[in-house]
């Protein structure tokens, strides 16, 4: 028997997050162990008039991939990548790693070079989805993977994540929409401030949001979602933090994570556990030492840390900043071939000053 929790997920994605129209060119990606959730999908795009393309990966491909590629096949790019991304409508990715640490092994330069070369097709994709031209969002199906990383049984990780995504309610949508209002006081409340100061035992931050626009993130891209969000003026940030919490990318974990800044760029960056890791991306190019994104997460729903960041970010009282590209829609300048999410648990004291208003303290919104 199916569980009708997949049958919901798969019609909010199809239905409200890309909302898929008669003739709409939709990519719907993923692993084999996320088939059911890709079978349901198939099926609301093309009861929603649409026309579905499969793509299913191979679990063992990527890391083969960065183990034998020549620097040549490295900076390939393929001309079906650079067709999804200018001319499809809607993308579907629906992450399901049956090891999520099958790149621990990968050496990080090779890493950054296949960044650099998609860097061009990043571009593009976060332009087209800034226009609204492209339609995309992120989900994940719970694999034993994931709900190991999770310290949790996999039937303990499932409920985990229909919960997130309000899809073991009878209406997902209603509860979004919900989200989307709360969100939405928040986001014109903090039209045409200027300046964002964080304080806290793990941050001393002072950032310019002048021109800046934040986005109600609402379950549109990310499923779940349940965050603001705005891209920070370049140059501005002054200041340290401290990550609360492992950053989690390319198959590492890298732990105890802390960064100074001066005019916007990175100036000194330290780590507890793969130092060296840090400094390779940091290091990937001139962006990558700036910020391209400061967020708070909203989601109550999410209160636990997995080590999986589609969750992780929007942690209900924590705040994040990504080093390196900025979504086009805030106004972010910043281009770079990494978007590293880096999280701070903020439920401790942390305050967040606006414009030298009292804005938000141990988790709370207080406007």
């Amino acid at each position: 028997m199916a569980d009708p929790r997949v049958e919901r997920l798969a019609s909010v994605l199809a239905h409200y997050s890309t909302h898929v129209r008669p003739g709409d060119l939709v990519l719907v990606r993923g692993m084999p162990e996320a088939a059911p959730l890709l079978l349901a999908v198939h099926e609301e795009v093309l009861r929603a008039g649409g026309h579905p393309h499969l793509m299913i990966g191979l679990p063992g491909a990527e890391e083969a991939f960065y183990r034998l590629a020549s620097d040549e096949q490295l900076e390939f790019v393929s001309p079906l990548q650079e067709l999804i991304v200018e001319q499809f409508d809607a993308t579907i990715n629906i992450r399901s790693d049956s090891n999520t640490r099958e790149l621990s092994g990968v050496d990080p330069a090779r890493q950054r070079r296949r960044s650099k070369a998609m860097t061009p097709i990043m571009k593009t994709y976060l332009e087209r989805g800034a226009s609204g031209e492209l339609k995309w969002v992120g989900t994940q199906y719970p694999t034993p993977a994931y709900a190991q990383e999770a310290d949790m049984s996999l039937r303990e990780y499932e409920d985990f994540v229909y919960g997130a995504c309000f899809c073991d309610q009878e209406d997902p949508v209603a509860r979004w929409q919900e989200i989307h209002d709360m969100q939405q006081r928040l986001v014109d409340w903090l039209k045409g401030k200027r300046e964002v100061r964080v304080k806290g035992p793990n941050a001393d931050l002072t950032i310019s949001i002048e021109g800046r626009v934040f986005i109600n993130s609402d379950g549109h891209h990310n499923m779940p979602s349940g965050e603001i969000f705005t891209g920070p003026v370049e140059d501005s940030t002054e200041g340290w933090v401290r990550f609360t919490y492992p950053a989690i990318t390319g198959g590492r974990e890298v732990g105890g994570i802390e960064l100074w800044f001066e005019k916007g760029r990175v100036v000194k960056a330290t780590a507890k556990k793969n130092e060296e890791y840090l400094h390779e991306m940091l290091d990937a190019d001139p962006g990558a030492r700036y910020l391209g994104e400061f967020a708070i997460g909203t989601n109550d729903g999410i209160q636990r840390f997995t080590k999986n960041i589609l969750f992780d970010e929007k942690i209900g009282g924590s705040f994040h900043m990504a080093v390196g590209a900025g979504y086009p829609e805030t106004g972010s300048k910043n281009e770079s071939a990494i978007h590293w999410d880096m999280i701070c648990d903020m439920r401790d004291g942390g305050e967040i000053y606006v414009d030298g208003e009292l804005f938000y303290r141990s988790g709370e919104f207080l406007i």
